[in-house]
């Protein structure tokens, strides 16, 4: 399945059936009068976030979504039937943007939650609504309701615990392979990683789930290589593991870049809960491993762990720290779900 986070759509609701205007006629009966129906009402188009989704691809390939127009009001008082709904079921983590990218109508963070995108319109009154005592044969009867017709965006931010961050081949979609069940593109050349992966970790009987985004590069924030594009996915995660590649003969500076690039994007970004490793210490004799450490915890302002995502040395201590940060986030009340409506 194609990843996909930014699609267009085009809904619109239902519009109202109009009112009837009738009068009745029967054998044998000596008084008629109104009898024309009210018109059913439009379609309702509604956003669900849902399980088991973690890409708009289905998106591409349909773009537009019209609700059913109400049925017209009919004679012997019949008021027509309303219009069916429609359900635009997207993965957990979508955000609903107005037609200029930038006004968040909707946010669905949890399953189940649905939001009303466009209200189907009301159908008209019949002329039987119209009768009284001094206009007792009515001939005017309303119509109904257009519906609302919008063009929105729909942009999926992966909702994971952890978020992998790092320069191009830094080791994450190693370190995410060998600690989870999925199965990213691993090779010895950067940029291996074009779309984001999610992974779930255990560890001492805890599962929490990890993101992996493609590697950023220095003017990442400005649009340059492909972590812009997808800085997003990381924005929700309540804890980052910044990876830091052993091997490289300036790991301040590596670090310097996304830390740089981090705050560029979001400062919100910046100020999440960071977890700093040095990777690939298999390929590092101990005086260098102690250099490059010291050489981070300097410009980090903090302690950072060491690990080889393939030889597994200190995977495990990595990712029982992670819990540590993760674990509190997980007791934090749950946010109060509603539907929103405009």
């Amino acid at each position: 399945m194609k990843f996909l986070d930014l699609a267009k759509v085009y809904i619109r609701s239902g519009g109202g059936g109009a009112g009837a205007v009738s009068f009745r006629r029967e054998k044998f009966i000596e008084y008629g009068g109104p009898d024309g129906g009210d018109g059913g009402r439009g379609g309702d188009v509604w956003a669900e976030g849902v399980e088991g989704l973690n890409t708009l691809i289905d998106f591409r390939y349909q773009q537009h979504f019209f609700a059913k127009s109400g049925q017209h009001g009919m004679g012997a008082q019949r008021t027509g039937a309303s219009g069916d709904d429609i359900v635009l079921k997207v993965p957990v983590g979508t955000e609903i943007l107005d037609e200029d990218q930038e006004t968040v109508i909707a946010d669905l963070t949890e399953v189940g939650q649905r939001i009303l995108l466009a209200k189907g319109g009301n159908g008209g009154f019949g002329n039987l609504h119209f009768k009284t005592s001094t206009n007792r044969a009515p001939r005017r009867a309303n119509p109904g309701q257009e519906g609302i017709e919008r063009t929105l965006w729909l942009r999926l931010k992966l909702i994971a615990d952890a978020g992998l961050v790092g320069l191009p081949n830094a080791g994450k979609s190693t370190f995410l392979a060998a600690v989870s069940n999925a199965r990213p593109k691993i090779a010895d050349y950067p940029f291996t990683t074009l779309v984001p992966n999610l992974g779930v970790v255990g560890i001492d009987g805890h599962e929490f789930v990890m993101a992996d985004i493609p590697g950023l590069i220095e003017g990442a924030s400005e649009g340059r290589g492909l972590g812009d594009q997808f800085l997003g996915h990381v924005e929700r995660s309540n804890v980052l593991l910044h990876l830091v590649d052993g091997t490289s003969e300036d790991v301040a500076a590596d670090a310097r870049t996304i830390l740089t690039e981090l705050e560029a994007y979001s400062p919100i970004l910046a100020e999440k809960t960071r977890v700093t490793v040095l990777n690939k210490i298999d390929a590092l004799d101990d005086e260098t491993i102690a250099e490059r450490r010291a050489a981070l915890e300097d410009e980090t302002g903090g302690e950072v762990l060491t690990m080889s995502g393939v030889s597994k040395q200190g995977v495990t201590e990595v990712l029982r720290t992670l819990w540590t940060r993760i674990e509190p986030t997980r007791r934090a009340e749950p946010k109060d779900q509603g539907t929103w409506q405009p």
